[in-house]
């Protein structure tokens, strides 16, 4: 049997609060509940008996995990996000920085996502810093001082809900987070005036949520499917993790920006790669489609890009499922295929299949684990 959470933010805050809830009584006060994602964050907290999900200052209990430098200010949140459409050539909008935090600047990874963004990240004594214009003057900030942003957004919104200041907090990471990227996402929160009482892990979060929800009377094996923005997991409880920040839903949107790009280059004899803005607004267009799968299997959608000498429209059904399968399909089964290993089970032993994360929406996702 295959359940998807209606919210994937539930997925990582819930476990927090079995935590906080202990702290509470044991008299040390308020505490919050963070999912800093890579692609949007949310925060909580636990009163009256429940987990209440906090609305941000524009209505929405998800807010973008963005930050944008301008010539007068900085934006954090749907303000920064929204810069895209205002502004699609800056090159000060900056997200994703989960995927840098505790990382080297020679890591695989950080060199693989470099060429995606249209930000900057220089070396600075072997650790990534993302450069970008703010006030007229060129900065540079470690992913812990961008994340730290978002997570002081997410205090703020906290405290306004609240009506106190707020200092303890409890933080979600990706299972497979190392040392180093976990006391990273610790630092980031004191930086943020955060005390990170503890960092939990986001699936092991959706279990527990999962849990609070199904208890029964027998033992069970339950599959954490989980598939974000920017990571991957699969887990089982105690008995086994495994995880991929590689193949995540980032990964069908640069296939299907790669795709188009190509197909402009074959069409027009053009190569817009080397244009920001045009890949932006692209990049953009390509997002839309992806989310339109979430609730159409063969989504139509108008892909502009815009380029000195050229603007073209096509319509791309199934281009996600086309530009994804069949590479990306066994990327997403590997962590679970490990799990399985790990944990001594094979398929027949698992009683149920939890969906988590806002990429299981998709039609072609939700098909993968059964």
């Amino acid at each position: 049997r295959i359940e998807n959470f209606s919210f994937s933010n539930f997925k990582s805050v819930t476990q927090t609060f079995l935590i906080i809830d202990l702290i509470e009584h044991h008299g040390k006060g308020s505490a919050i509940g963070i999912d800093l994602g890579t692609t949007y964050s949310c925060v909580g907290v636990f009163q009256h008996g429940k987990v209440e999900i906090i609305a941000n200052d524009q209505g929405n209990r998800t807010t973008p995990s963005y930050v944008a430098f301008t010539d007068t200010e900085r934006l954090i949140g749907d303000s920064a996000k929204n810069q895209v459409a205002l502004n699609p050539s800056t090159q000060s909008l900056v997200s994703n920085a989960k995927r840098l935090i505790g990382r080297k600047f020679d890591d695989s990874v950080v060199q693989q996502d470099m060429k995606h963004w249209p930000f900057t990240v220089i070396n600075d004594a072997s650790r990534p810093k993302i450069q970008v214009e703010y006030k007229g003057e060129t900065k540079s900030f470690f992913a812990e001082e961008i994340s730290s942003m978002v997570l002081t957004k997410m205090k703020e919104t906290a405290e306004a809900y609240l009506g106190k200041t707020v200092t303890d907090a409890v933080v979600t990471v990706p299972a497979y987070f190392n040392d180093s990227q976990r006391q990273a996402t610790k630092d980031a929160g004191a930086i943020a005036g955060l005390n990170v009482l503890r960092i939990i892990n986001e699936p092991t979060a959706a279990a527990i949520a999962y849990g609070l929800d199904k208890k029964s009377g027998h033992e069970r094996n339950v599959l954490i499917f989980d598939l974000g923005g920017g990571t991957f997991d699969g887990i089982f409880e105690v008995k086994s993790t495994a995880g991929d920040t590689i193949w995540a839903v980032r990964t069908l949107t640069n296939r299907m920006v790669n795709h188009f790009i190509q197909e402009f280059k074959r069409k027009y004899k053009k190569d817009m790669s080397d244009n920001k803005r045009a890949v932006r607004r692209l990049r953009t267009a390509c997002e839309r489609a992806k989310r339109t799968l979430s609730s159409a299997a063969r989504p139509t959608s108008r892909l502009t890009a815009y380029t000195r000498v050229l603007t073209s429209t096509r319509a791309s059904p199934g281009l996600a499922s086309r530009s994804s399968t069949p590479t990306c399909s066994a990327a997403t089964l590997e962590p679970v295929e490990k799990s399985l290993r790990d944990a001594k089970l094979d398929k027949a032993s698992i009683s149920e299949i939890v969906l988590v994360g806002g990429s299981t929406r998709i039609p072609k996702i939700q098909k993968l684990p059964a």
